[in-house]
């Protein structure tokens, strides 16, 4: 068995004979001597102004035998086994309840959104009349906010634990097997609900529950019984409430970063919390052929994938960074309340839109922000409470955004007029100076001379900038032990994923959930 790298350039034609013969080149030997070739990791290389498709495989003579494949335990029936109540059905929630079925324990999944298909009438609604139900949106809902986000699935973190256990079950769900392979694996929004569904499917098959419409209003700790209580107001059909217990000895907490009322509940019932570091600024949106044309050198063709681009630099000793990057995408209404503005971006698998969109965010720490302080762990939740209502307030209370061209940012200049722009909704033009933070600002400002030195032409009149981005990762931190995962002072309570402040994105926050459920 040999480790070896090929590349094909782009005019080459690629497949299983054409892998096999560069693999018989590369390694001195027939292609009749090689039994097996297993690739492990496929990318661009665009480096040098050459683009070449690189592969890294593994080739297995006749006489060897391969690699066994990757298996997945098997998922057993846990209609009879322990109770663990999953608040939130997001990328944690849902890979927690998965493991848990892998051990024969029964999850009791809890989310205070809808299923993945009645959600998409809730953001119709969001989209063409700017109302945003609290509970059902872009962020809240089955999938949780990755679930409309694109569906990237790279992560810088290793220490979780093993991505293969999270890429396979996708893939076993219906995702296209090239997630395991490529170097920025994604899905697409258009077909994640569909894995979803099947996942929950799979979770109430093997004796599990899941209940939608179902918010989490109160939790009680164990005293006598030794269970934990979370109750709940149910919506039931023709739109009305009714209260709902549900009990287990263990809870898993997976809300995501936007539930802004768990941290509520936290903070008034005296429990631990922490103010925690997030970052903050606008979506940048590009056309997709100026970035093609930046990161090909002016070579793309139809067989290459929409480009993207991954920036960071230290401005005034704080990070500022490319966030939630998304090729041929579009950008959305966040929202998760009435009276704020909050954007994100997402693509579909084709990536196929002209324009291309990212976070242009820089780091906020608690140490900065003294405006809250009395709110004590909430104080930078107020700050991003104070930012996103601004906004909605700055253009007399509308979902708009404030928007601006990129040199007439850094010029603090109106733009006179503004490019088309993928934000349905609409945008205004604004100076951002005026609904950004003055730190946050400054630093935005002098970051795009930097980046546009590493990507000539990314500082451009072409380039949009719309506010806000706020949500990308939690603001509060619910401290868990390190070692038994519960709350530090809350046994049998277990903090997971973005909402607890564990993880960013839906790897590490299905990795997050995988090591909470076998910590149960």
């Amino acid at each position: 068995m040999r480790d070896i790298e090929i590349s094909f350039s782009v005019t080459e034609k690629q497949g299983s004979k054409a892998l096999a013969d560069k693999c018989s080149k590369a390694c001195g030997i027939s292609a009749d001597k090689i039994a097996h070739i297993e690739v492990l990791r496929r990318s661009i290389d665009a480096r040098g102004g050459k683009i070449a498709f690189k592969y890294k495989v593994q080739v297995y003579l006749k006489s060897e035998k391969p690699m066994q494949p990757y298996k997945l335990p098997p998922y057993l029936d846990c209609s009879k086994g322990e109770k663990v109540i999953v608040v939130g059905a997001g990328p944690a929630g849902l890979f927690a309840a998965l493991t848990l079925l892998q051990r024969g324990k029964c999850p009791i999944v809890l989310e205070r959104g809808k299923d993945v298909h009645a959600r998409k009438y809730d953001i119709a609604r969001l989209m063409l009349n700017q109302l945003v139900d609290p509970d059902s949106n872009y962020c809240f809902g089955e999938g949780g906010a990755g679930c409309f986000s694109d569906g990237k699935l790279f992560t810088r973190s290793t220490k979780k634990g093993d991505i293969r256990e999270v890429l396979h079950q996708l893939v076993m769900f219906g995702a296209e097997p090239t997630i395991l392979i490529d170097a920025h694996p994604h899905i697409g929004s258009n077909k994640l609900p569909e894995i979803m569904e099947r996942i929950r499917n799979c979770i109430i098959s093997h004796g599990g529950e899941v209940h939608f419409n179902t918010r989490v209003v109160d939790l009680i700790p164990p005293k006598a019984d030794a269970l934990w209580h979370a109750r709940c107001l149910e919506r039931v059909e023709g739109g009305g409430l009714t209260e709902t217990e549900y009990q287990s000895k263990k809870l898993i907490l997976a809300s995501g970063h936007s539930a802004k009322d768990i941290y509520q509940l936290f903070y008034d019932k005296g429990w631990a919390l922490e103010a925690k570091g997030f970052a903050l600024g606008v979506r940048a949106e590009h056309p997709q052929q100026l970035i093609n044309d930046i990161q090909y050198h002016g070579k793309w063709q139809k067989n290459l994938p929409a480009a993207e681009y991954s920036l960071v630099s230290q401005i005034d000793g704080k990070g500022v960074f490319s966030f939630c990057m998304c090729p041929g995408g579009i950008l959305l209404p966040s929202s998760t309340a009435a009276g704020e503005v909050v954007l994100n971006g997402m693509s579909n698998s084709m990536r196929n839109s002209p324009w291309a969109n990212a976070g242009i965010v820089t780091s906020i720490d608690p140490d900065e922000i003294d405006e809250f302080a009395e709110w004590g762990p909430l104080k930078l939740l107020k700050f991003q409470e104070k930012i996103e209502q601004g906004i909605f307030a700055h253009n007399g209370g509308s979902l708009k955004a404030p928007a601006q061209r990129m040199t007439d940012f850094c010029k603090d200049k109106l733009s006179a007029d503004l490019p088309a722009t993928s934000y349905k909704i609409g945008a205004y033009s604004a100076k951002l100076s005026e609904v950004l933070p003055e730190t946050v600002f400054q630093r935005l400002k002098r970051s795009f001379f930097f980046f546009d030195k590493k990507m000539r032409g990314f500082y451009t009149s072409q380039a949009l900038l719309l506010a806000v981005e706020s949500r990308t990762s939690s603001p509060v931190r619910i401290p868990r032990h390190p070692e038994t995962l519960q709350h530090v002072s809350l046994n049998n309570l277990y903090p997971c994923g973005e909402g607890a402040g564990y993880s960013g994105g839906i790897v590490s926050s299905a990795l997050d959930g995988i090591n909470v459920a076998r910590k149960i």
